[in-house]
């Protein structure tokens, strides 16, 4: 299973006032494994980011201004999500403005380029009803480490939420034991060999009278009978 693990900053907190994607970070695990193939843009939102939001991601018009539009890097992203899972922590929000940057140059809506979608926010309230559920209340939940993270930042963030992600899902995964074919050094396919046949060696009357002298001795110990016996004889009835 491919699965991306998306944050995005924005200069502002809606699309429909005009507010633009500046950051898209993307963290890649196939089979709950982190591969280190990520994909990571700055892009120029042709636009100052709002008051608030600056004082978040810390961005700055100035810092923005070289880098690349959302046209100009939108194929590269749309060839690395396509098909994926992707999770999202509140994923509306970041769905909600990159549905309008794709629907701004006329292509079929981010959404619809991906899989499934899952959102860990939706995710943590259902598991922790009524506590804090940012990401960084579930980092210290979890034990994962975000003592680096000043600013928000959208790669920090997506890789942190990847670490939380999989805290957080780690009794999901499958216990079931499937059958393994074992392979020689050549890749050749070994014969099963069935187990050996359980040998079981009965204690000796010597072994017996000596256990049974220990348990005298533990019984005198406590003035009655030592856990051992009160564990190995049933019960009356």
């Amino acid at each position: 299973m491919r699965q991306i693990v998306l944050d995005t900053e924005t200069t502002g907190l809606t699309p429909r006032t005009g507010d633009r994607v500046i950051e898209i970070g993307c963290v890649e695990m196939h089979n709950r494994m982190l591969t280190g193939n990520n994909f990571h843009r700055y892009i120029n939102p042709e636009r100052d980011s709002e008051e608030g939001a600056l004082a978040v991601h810390g961005l700055t018009t100035e810092f923005l201004s070289d880098k690349p539009k959302f046209a100009e890097i939108v194929e590269e992203l749309r060839a690395y999500i396509a098909g994926a899972e992707v999770i999202i922590h509140n994923a509306p929000f970041d769905l909600g403005f990159l549905n309008a940057e794709f629907k701004r140059l006329n292509l079929p809506t981010f959404s619809e380029h991906i899989g499934n979608v899952i959102d860990t926010l939706v995710q943590a309230k259902e598991m922790h009803p009524g506590k804090r559920n940012s990401l960084d209340a579930l980092c210290d939940r979890y034990g994962v480490s975000n003592s680096h993270r000043k600013l928000h930042g959208a790669l920090l963030d997506a890789e942190l939420l990847a670490d939380v992600y999989l805290s957080m899902t780690r009794g999901q995964n499958s216990l079931s034991m499937e059958e393994e074919v074992e392979v020689s050094a050549d890749g050749e396919a070994l014969d099963n060999v069935p187990l050996a046949e359980v040998i079981v060696l009965p204690a000796s009357a010597e072994e017996l009278a000596e256990h049974e002298a220990n348990l005298a001795g533990l019984d005198k110990a406590v003035k009655g009978a030592c856990i051992w016996r009160a564990l190995t004889t049933p019960p009356a009835g």
